[in-house]
């Protein structure tokens, strides 16, 4: 059941079959590589390798095998005075027992390999998106910082080579950090499309640097166009009688046995495995693998030893051991996975069985669910479960757990429990944590995917931070509270305004997506060819999304984009940054917002960076802003400088993925935190977040042209700042006897702003705007505001907040009155 043919039938032809991909390359790929279905919205298809030990059992020997052959081709492509200073890295989940592998046939090499799993008092080396990945973030833990900081050859160590973001995404971030002159790419397939493989070379050329690629075979995924969508039609069919093990009481016994793991021996390399290391673990396998084998039931012939996730390496030298001591026992290797795939029970699919468990190790991300497949049904005698202490947890012995689904279906469970390697504690305290939270995404926290944007944010959903907008209003203004320590009540929009808003979106949607372009298009001219997009919640983000998915739909980019918090007289998330520094080049940063009214978040921006530098010492942050519209001439890159309807400003959390505006209260927002935020799951029957970028997205092809046209004329023109929208602010306020100018809210963005969660005093509309205005002009007939109409305006509208209101400024109704 788990080789690469199955009674003369290889087992990628049920997929082929189906959705018309193929494997064109080097006559051994059907031996190295099978077909399957994702559980992912981003790719429909997965390589199933046969040689790898991670979904198909297979025996040891092979999979270390090939590893350490590919490490010996590395040696002599470097020869031996390079490969003594090469440091060897490896991808986590699936590569990671292939990297070490990779690092022992290279000899001297120190190895480290990506995780998933952030650890307290391990400042972060680095980290990289894996941007087609069901968990896409990855963080670079040495224990020893210098690890990473040599100028010797660096080996990148994957399973697969597809398309080459993923190298890409690390080669920048750490060649920014540790230039260096060679890097090495290790797959045991290399996939690329000749576009890819060009891109690589581009790629190495912009950065001055040797990319080398060492594959034990070659070749091309043939894909049909609609490949994707084909695929999810067919998982969706085929879930419904999937071929998961059906849960059973456990009939097997659960032994543990006691490996006497040598002290101080790291269990991998997620914090840095050394040669020493790798010659301490020889030494100790025999009498590991002797006590396995002692434990193993009488008569035994059948034996996987099956590792956990990122935890490779060990089983499988473990495996390997028992492997040559036992020699009448046939032993396989495979490791549990969080990769979510459908199983067929199908002679031509590389998938046959799942069973499928919670998570037990306590995941940074959450709860979930994890797998082990093509175990159930395959005849093992007994299975040799490894675990590291950190996963050895009430979730790995619970009915549903791990454990209990394993003696399911065999006569004998073994549970061989590593000490999970704990670096050892910093010579100091430091004052702040060196490891801060993993982004927030959906559908855990926002109703986007999680692809399209991470939110560095807190979850502050289950506190009651409403309050009526006419107390909020009341304590703003006689400085009893700031603005951000409370949240105004959700607007909910009637019948008739949700009409005007598809109304406005339906006319607009081809206005906005040729601003997205154009913006789009200054960003990667100007800024960075990869640049990491971050969002200032929450209007920013469905453009940081739309910027995202443009880049995407015209040159094939996958840009990683965060949302972040900013607040008017407190600065940026201060702490945001802290984990953008870790994970990205400052440099590479661009932020984005919706529209600049006066520019008081510009200048906002500008101060916090600034900031920033002095008290952090972490430079490269650029302060400007790209925005979707700039009617106050307060930035150099926007996609328009008219003052239009952006539907989005329509709504508050119903259009931005039902996100709250952010928080920032001491008593719920600690030093070491993020800004807070909610997430109002009880309005998703009003959500129109997807609507609206999809809305937006489906007008890109039209728009194509004319954006090139109009990037072209941007680049010949003065864009410099005038900031005339804030001289028209102070007079505005000067004129109106407001004598704030925090009280005048300038644009259609801003105006929507005041009637939705300010007490509004009065609106100014230029003479004749018209369409942009219908929604301002309900509203403000449902909350009693004039609206004035005003020939020399500068915007299309001004929205004026109450000045130094109170509740005995309005009328009995609390509608606004004239003073």
């Amino acid at each position: 059941m788990n080789n690469a043919v199955n009674d003369g039938v290889w087992s990628g032809s049920w997929v082929a079959e189906r959705l018309g991909v193929g494997l064109e390359g080097d006559d051994g790929l059907p031996d190295l590589l099978g077909l399957a279905l994702r559980r992912n919205p981003k790719r429909a298809h997965l390589l199933v390798s046969n040689v790898l030990g991670k979904h198909v059992p297979q025996s040891p020997s092979v999979v270390y095998g090939h590893g350490f052959r590919l490490g010996r081709r590395v040696r002599a492509l470097l020869g031996e005075t390079a490969a003594a200073s090469a440091v060897v890295l490896g991808y986590a989940e699936t590569a990671t027992g292939l990297g070490h592998a990779v690092a022992d046939g290279l000899g001297l090499a120190p190895y480290l390999h990506s995780t998933r799993r952030p650890v307290t008092g391990i400042a972060p080396a680095g980290g990289f998106e894996e941007s087609h990945s069901h968990a896409t973030s990855h963080l670079l833990l040495p224990e020893d910082p210098a690890l990473l900081a040599g100028d010797g050859p660096l080996v990148l160590v994957d399973d697969e080579f597809s398309t080459g973001n993923t190298v890409l995404n690390t080669i920048t971030d750490l060649h920014t950090r540790h230039p260096r002159e060679r890097y090495v790419v290790v797959a045991l397939v290399d996939m690329r499309s000749p576009e890819d493989t060009a891109r690589l070379q581009r790629f190495a050329d912009g950065i001055g640097a040797r990319v080398d690629l060492v594959a034990a075979a070659s070749g091309t995924v043939r894909l049909p166009d609609d490949v994707l969508a084909k695929g999810q039609e067919l998982v969706a069919r085929h879930e419904t009688a999937r071929p998961d093990a059906t849960p059973e009481p456990p009939r097997g016994r659960i032994t543990r046995v006691d490996l006497d793991w040598p002290h101080g021996l790291p269990d991998g390399g997620r914090h840095g495995f050394t040669p020493a290391h790798r010659a301490r673990l020889e030494a100790a396998l025999p009498a590991m693998a002797a006590r396995l084998a002692e434990a193993l039931p009488t008569g035994a012939r059948h034996v996987l030893v099956l590792g956990f996730e990122e935890l490779m390496y060990a089983p499988l030298r473990l495996a390997r051991e028992l492997e040559q001591i036992a020699p009448g026992t046939r032993v396989r290797f495979s490791t549990t996975t969080r990769s979510p795939v459908l199983a067929v029970d199908d002679p031509g699919y590389a998938i046959r069985t799942r069973l499928v468990f919670p998570a037990h190790d306590d995941p940074a991300d959450g709860p979930g669910e994890r797998y082990a497949y093509n175990v159930a049904g395959a005849g093992f005698d007994a299975v040799v479960a490894v675990v590291d202490s950190a996963a050895d947890t009430p979730a790995l012995h619970a009915p549903d757990g791990l454990t209990a689904r394993l003696a399911a279906h065999t006569p004998h469970v073994l549970l061989a429990v590593v000490p999970s390697h704990v670096p050892a504690p910093a010579s100091t305290t430091p004052e702040r944590p060196d490891m801060l939270p993993e982004p927030l995404r959906g559908p855990a926290f926002s109703s986007y995917p999680p692809d399209e944007v991470g939110w560095l944010l807190r979850d502050l959903s289950d506190v009651t931070l409403e309050a009526p907008t006419e107390e909020r209003e009341e304590a703003i203004q006689s400085g009893g509270a700031h603005y951000a320590e409370s949240l105004p009540v959700e607007y909910q929009p009637s019948e008739q305004y949700q009409k005007l808003f598809h109304a406005a979106l339906d006319a607009s949607a081809t206005r906005i997506a040729h601003a997205v372009g154009v913006v789009t298009e200054t960003v990667l001219d100007e800024h960075s060819p990869r640049p990491v997009l971050v969002s200032l919640a929450r209007a920013g983000t469905p453009v940081g999304i739309l910027m995202r998915r443009w880049a995407r739909f015209r040159h094939g980019l996958d840009l990683p984009h965060y949302a972040v918090s900013i607040v008017r007289g407190r600065g940026i998330d201060a702490n945001a940054l802290r984990w953008l520094a870790a994970h990205h080049d400052p440099r590479d940063v661009v932020f984005v917002d919706g529209w600049t009214g006066k520019g008081a978040i510009t200048r906002e921006l500008a101060e916090a960076i600034e900031e920033f530098e002095k008290t952090e010492g972490i430079t490269g942050f650029n302060p400007e802003i790209a925005v979707l519209a700039d009617p106050g001439s307060c930035v150099r890159t926007y996609g328009t400088r008219e003052d239009f309807l952006i539907p989005s400003a329509c709504l508050n959390s119903t259009v931005s993925g039902l996100i709250s505006r952010t928080v920032l209260r001491s008593d719920l927002v600690g030093a070491h935190d993020f800004h807070g935020a909610k997430y109002y799951r009880e309005l998703v029957g009003a959500d129109v977040s997807m609507a609206f970028l999809d809305t937006v997205g489906d007008r890109f092809q039209d728009v194509t042209d004319t954006v090139d046209s109009a990037v072209k004329e941007l680049r010949t023109e003065d864009r410099t700042p005038t900031w005339a929208g804030w001289r028209a602010v102070e007079r505005i306020s000067e004129e109106y006897g407001i004598h704030d100018v925090n009280l005048v809210k300038p644009g259609v963005g801003e105006t929507t702003r005041v009637l939705l969660r300010r007490v509004p005093w009065k609106i100014l509309a230029k003479a004749g705007a018209r369409p942009d205005l219908d929604h301002v002009r309900l509203l403000a007939g449902q909350r009693g505001v004039p609206v004035e109409e005003v020939a020399e305006l500068p915007y299309t509208c001004v929205g004026l907040i109450h000045p130094k209101y109170t509740r005995g400024a309005t009328g009995a109704d609390g509608r606004a009155v004239n003073v």
